[in-house]
């Protein structure tokens, strides 16, 4: 059953390491997040090397503590040739509640890439063998 929010990609819980000096979650966590979770994504459409070209504006409706679920979905908005342009929804679980809260949410845009890092199809055969995991970065 999907979720009208979009598929599970990817859920984290925060750690004290993760946070500000205010006890918060950095903002740049999430977005690593973010950024994590539109690989996941668009993993699932094609077996390959992918590379984020675009992330669109974030903004931080709720704040993020330490020991909070952070639940990250993803729809397919957009497929072209060589990219897919995913939504990524960002909620956090209050620990003393279990209460869900819209974090953030952001576009994304993932292009597959070859070995060299040049634009394939993301239709195409699967370009990734069993030993190509290492050198993903």
């Amino acid at each position: 059953m999907s979720h009208p929010d979009g598929e599970l990609v990817l859920r984290v819980m925060t750690m004290p390491r993760d946070t500000n000096h205010s006890g918060t979650v950095f903002g740049g966590v999430i977005m690593s997040y973010i950024d994590q979770a539109a690989y996941v994504h668009a993993r699932t459409l094609g077996l390959h090397r992918w590379v984020t070209v675009m992330v669109e504006r974030i903004e931080f409706l709720a704040p993020v503590y330490v020991g909070e679920l952070v639940t990250l979905r993803a729809q397919t908005l957009v497929t072209g040739r060589t990219s897919v342009t995913l939504r990524i929804l960002v909620e956090a679980e209050r620990y003393s509640t279990g209460q869900a809260v819209r974090v953030t949410d952001s576009t994304v845009k993932m292009v597959a890439v070859d070995a060299n890092r040049k634009p394939i199809p993301f239709t195409s055969a699967a370009t990734l063998s069993a030993d190509d995991g290492s050198s993903l970065s």
